[in-house]
């Protein structure tokens, strides 16, 4: 421990420029549910916030080296990186400190005075009341430094960003405010005080605090230090205690798997990523040869709360270059669809002073990406594969599934490895968990089936009971049922999958090939040749509010359906753009009628212009609710249908 830390361990904190720009804030009001939140629902484990605040610790020693590699002014003479941690029995404080880079008041503001300012609300709205769930919602949020509240009544900050002249401290009792003023510090970095609760005296033993140590920060790369243990004759003699490493100091991925348990793997997890669960798997790989690097990655068990959120700033994969950290949001590392990856990977082969405009074209970092990806695509494979434990994989399709989807339009190199991970639900088997693999639908497909059908529906509901699926029912063919908002996107580049065409059932000429008879196809061309004059007198009724008439042999049960262009956009993907605020181009669909339905047969009877228009009206717009689509106009189609409910009724009396 160096002289300069020493003396800020002995002083506490500084006081003779105390008292100077003093202020008081108050918390938000969702901060102060959070604050209360974590107080109470991680008492169970409430030695966490040893862990959490060891790890900002060393984020911030992180943050230092990498930034003294250019200013090293910013070591002010004090190289030896550390972080220690003391108690006090008197006082009844634990105090845990670093020399990294330290804070300027306007840090502490914008890095304490808040949480997580955008996302606080969502995080508050997605709470369960299960005091064990929602501790899980905790280390997802990333509020580890409030975890200091668990065990303590009163928290003090003091620091110091390296270079500047005036340090700042903050406290807080977890309620409603705190307090921020200048002091003078005499070394720069943090320092945290935790005044303990009346029942937290467990933490005011040099032995339990070590074991906390081992427990879950051994893996920490920089010294962690105690004061050791003084016999009762050295106490007599007045000698004071020296300070001593704790930990083993040696970046987990540096060292051999071997000698890595899964609880070793576990906790590195839990300090790096600042998660309170365990992590659903893991790689962790070393490659040599023309490159040199390491990579230890994982998969979480949940999604944090800002994966779709395409302005959030991702915080995934971590970059080391020859175990110096580099920066811990390089998108260089990790594609888009893979952004929930945690994890580290270290170079021997960039240069110390990486810059993100080296990041953005630089050959050695393009390959350790490319080796990633395959590690990750190839882990989840095995999760995939793994009949042992099918959980796992169930887990990371419920949480990641729809962001995976992605990869199919982003890695074009990987397409069909991504492919044959997908899952679906399906007409056949709509309640299997988590879906079915494509490599199963075609082991299944009928005979004379040459393609792989597929509907896009806002809900599954919506999508098995679609009238487009009535020939497919009948003929037993299977059709994939997809009800993720990025399906459409993503169906729109994955057209063809081991040779098999990928066919939406809702647009073009439906044709169904061998799995369709002679005599059903001369049966269909015999209907619409006969069916000429109504379908010619349909589309003049309906006018511009659709392409086309056409007798269908998609229906069985419904009397009319809407179709989209073969290559156009169907009406699902034009409903989910409006959405979006998107204006869309007017686009009028294929209408195909069922001329064996009792209702266009009733139609064909109509002989009135206007009743025979208003009832092909009604047609369009039914056929447009059956696919969930939204009236123009409903106030109409409730008064066309109440006149004719009433024609029904006076037909019958």
């Amino acid at each position: 421990m160096s002289e300069n830390q020493a003396n800020q361990t002995e002083q506490g904190q500084a006081e003779s420029n105390a008292g100077q720009n003093t202020e008081t804030r108050g918390f938000q009001a969702e901060v102060k549910q959070l604050l209360q939140l974590m107080i109470h629902s991680m008492y169970s484990n409430k030695e966490v916030f040893a862990r959490e605040l060891i790890s900002n610790a060393s984020d911030a020693l992180d943050t230092l080296r990498f930034e003294g590699v250019k200013n090293d002014a910013l070591f002010e003479g004090d190289p030896e990186l550390s972080i220690w941690i003391d108690f006090d029995t008197d006082a009844r404080t634990v105090t845990i400190g670093d020399n990294g880079i330290g804070m300027t008041r306007e840090q502490v503001i914008d890095r304490i005075g808040t949480i997580a300012k955008s996302g606080t609300r969502t995080f508050l709205d997605s709470l369960s009341g299960d005091e064990k769930k929602d501790a899980h919602l905790i280390g997802q949020f990333g509020v580890g430094f409030y975890s200091a509240f668990i065990v303590a009544d009163k928290v003090t900050v003091d620091t110091r960003r390296g270079g500047e002249s005036t340090g700042t401290r903050w406290i807080s009792d977890g309620g409603g405010e705190y307090t921020l003023e200048d002091i003078d510090k005499p070394g720069h970095g943090t320092t945290v005080t935790l005044h303990l609760r009346e029942d937290e005296d467990e933490f005011l033993d040099g032995y339990r605090l070590r074991h906390l140590v081992r427990t879950y920060s051994d893996h920490i790369a920089f010294p962690i230090k105690m004061r050791e243990e003084l016999s009762e004759e050295d106490e007599k003699e007045g000698k004071e205690a020296a300070w001593a490493q704790v930990n083993r100091g040696a970046p987990l991925w540096t060292q051999a798997k071997a000698e890595i348990s899964d609880d070793d793997y576990a906790e590195f997890y839990k300090h790096s990523c600042h998660d309170y669960e365990d992590p659903l798997t893991w790689t962790h790989n070393k490659v040599e040869g023309s490159q040199e690097y390491t990579s230890l990655l994982y998969i979480p068990k949940r999604a944090p709360f800002d994966l779709f959120d395409p302005n959030g700033k991702q915080h995934g994969v971590k970059l080391y270059v020859q175990r110096v950290f580099i920066m811990d949001d390089a998108d260089k590392l990790m594609p888009r669809y893979l952004r929930f990856v945690k994890g580290v990977i270290d170079s021997n082969d960039l240069p110390l002073n990486v810059s993100r405009e080296i990041l953005q074209s630089n050959r050695v970092l393009d390959k350790i990406r490319a080796g990633s990806v395959k590690k990750v695509l190839g882990l989840i494979e095995s999760m995939a594969r793994d009949d042992d434990e099918p959980e796992k994989f169930k887990t990371f399709w419920k949480e990641f599934g729809q962001v995976f989807k992605e990869g199919v339009v982003e890695d074009a190199e990987n397409k069909d490895k991504i492919a044959k991970l997908l899952r679906f639900k399906t007409t056949t088997d709509e309640s299997a968990d988590p879906g079915v693999g494509l490599d199963d639908y075609i082991a299944r497909m009928q005979p004379g089936q040459e393609k792989i059908y597929y509907i896009t529906a806002d809900t599954l509901a919506e999508a098995k009971h679609s009238p487009h699926l009535e020939i497919f029912k009948k003929k037993d063919i299977e059709v994939l049922l997809l009800t993720d908002r990025v399906d459409e996107w993503v169906m729109a580049h994955l057209t063809e999958y081991e040779g098999k065409e990928l066919s939406s059932v809702a647009k073009g000429a439906l044709d169904l090939g061998e799995a369709e008879t002679e005599e059903e196809k001369k049966e269909q061309e015999k209907l619409a040749e006969e069916s000429k004059g109504l379908v010619e007198r349909i589309k003049t009724a309906l006018g511009e509010r659709v392409n086309e008439v056409r007798v269908t042999h998609r229906l069985t049960d419904s009397p009319a359906c809407l179709v989209a262009d073969e290559h156009g956009m169907s009406a699902h993907l034009e409903r989910i753009l409006k959405e979006a605020g998107q204006a869309m181009p007017n686009s009028a669909p294929h209408l195909e009628i069922n001329v064996t339905h009792p209702l266009v047969e009733r139609l064909a009877e109509e002989q009135g212009d206007d009743e025979f228009e208003a009832f092909s009206q009604l047609l369009f717009e039914q056929a447009i609710l059956a696919e969930g689509g939204e009236l123009d106009d409903p106030a109409t189609f409730v008064r066309r249908m109440n006149q004719m409910l009433l024609s029904v009724s006076r037909g019958a009396a």
